[in-house]
């Protein structure tokens, strides 16, 4: 058998086994098309004679009769302890056939132990799997583990790709293994070539010093670029809004820092307890998009603010912008003071956002306090003037 023969046979199993949970959610209308397939789901299902294709789908699923076709299985356990004159695709946490198959197996699981006869070829994808000594595979073995044992008998060529393997039973062709490690393979176990293949690694390709130093110069020109087309936007299009922003940092930033520093811890943590739930998970989406906004638009705070400082106040926002957000990208380039200027940009730039949203107080309900006016003063008459005469 040529390994392209192989290769295609593994390839079309792992397509079978993927689509295995379709097969079995669209086996009602199946069964109402074709009256010799069945499904069954329960918790624990247990299968006599019955004429295939069978579905089943469950929790423990144990195919215990003779079954005239192939079984289609998903669930958590699946046994096949009696007879199918046809083929087994299954997937389950644990797979163990005890019974015979006159087909082929096709099958994905975290523990697969096959103890019966299987008549034709096997495809295997598992963590763990066990061929015991009164288990047999009439003809060839496709499979990829991290653990496989062979104490069966192989009826013809076996090629897997796993990271230990033994073979103390018999293989009557040859054995072609992918991995790591060593085989352990008793004398005489295998009557063909054994040709093990080691696994291939991508070679560390090294970089030499111009090419970093050109790519870090063209992630920094292309970060300029992008950054100052949204600072200049920002500055062209709320420049009020910005300088009520940065206001709450001009006279003294300490109080917006110690907020932002604050939410930065708790509102991630009661995002995470609200996505566990059901009722707060729309709630949760919701909130991590608001704060992805605002933490991205403390970079166009924090650039808007350095500029002010160095302008002090007296350029066009849009000039304060660009030139605080060039500033600012700079010093984002540079390692390690990258992770400073950015804990700093984060926490001043939310702490001073959510205070001027707390200073707006969208959610009050409290009608202003109205500001009293002065009654308006009225002439009065002077005594000192005496009265006119007739």
């Amino acid at each position: 058998m040529t390994h392209r023969t192989i290769a295609g046979r593994a390839v079309g199993a792992a397509l079978t086994i993927g689509i295995l949970s379709l097969v079995v959610g669209a086996g009602a209308g199946a069964a109402e098309a074709a009256p010799t397939a069945s499904l069954v789901p329960s918790t624990q299902v247990r299968a006599d004679d019955t004429r295939g294709p069978q579905f089943y789908a469950g929790s423990i699923i144990d195919v215990s009769g003779t079954v005239d076709g192939d079984v289609y299985a998903a669930g958590q356990s699946v046994t096949i302890s009696g007879d199918v004159d046809g083929d087994v695709i299954a997937a389950a946490q644990s797979i163990t056939i005890t019974g015979t198959v006159d087909g082929d197996v096709r099958l994905a699981a975290q523990t697969i132990t096959v103890s019966g006869e299987v008549a034709r070829s096997a495809t295997l994808f598992a963590s763990d799997v066990n061929i015991t000594s009164t288990g047999s595979i009439g003809r060839d073995v496709v499979g990829a583990a991290a653990t496989t044992t062979i104490t069966g008998d192989i009826g013809r060529d076996v090629q897997l790709s796993v990271g230990r393997l033994t073979v103390d039973g018999t293989i009557g062709g040859d054995l072609t293994y992918t991995s790591d490690n060593e085989a352990q393979i008793s004398e005489g176990a295998v009557t063909g070539s054994v040709e093990r293949i080691q696994p291939t690694r991508a070679s560390d390709v090294e970089v030499s010093p111009w090419v970093a130093i050109v790519s870090w110069f063209f992630g920094l020109l292309y970060a300029l670029v992008a950054l100052s087309i949204i600072t200049v936007l920002a500055g062209l299009l709320m420049p009020r809004w910005l300088h009520r922003v940065t206001d709450h940092l001009v006279p003294s930033p300490w109080k917006a820092l110690l907020v932002g520093f604050i939410a930065s811890i708790a509102v991630p943590i009661a995002l995470f307890f609200l996505l566990v739930t059901i009722v707060g998970a729309p709630l949760a989406l919701a909130g991590l998009l608001v704060w992805t906004v605002l933490t991205m638009a403390s970079f166009v705070y924090g650039a808007y603010y350095i500029g002010r400082l160095l302008f002090r106040g007296r350029a066009h926002p849009v000039i304060e912008s660009l030139v605080g957000g060039v500033i600012l990208i700079i010093a984002l380039q540079i390692p390690w003071l990258n992770i400073v200027v950015w804990l700093a940009m984060v926490f001043f730039g939310v702490g001073a956002q959510l205070l001027e949203f707390s200073g707006q107080r969208p959610w009050s309900t409290k009608p202003p306090t109205p500001t009293p006016t002065p009654a308006p003063v009225v002439d009065q008459p002077r005594s000192d003037i005496p009265a006119p005469t007739v």
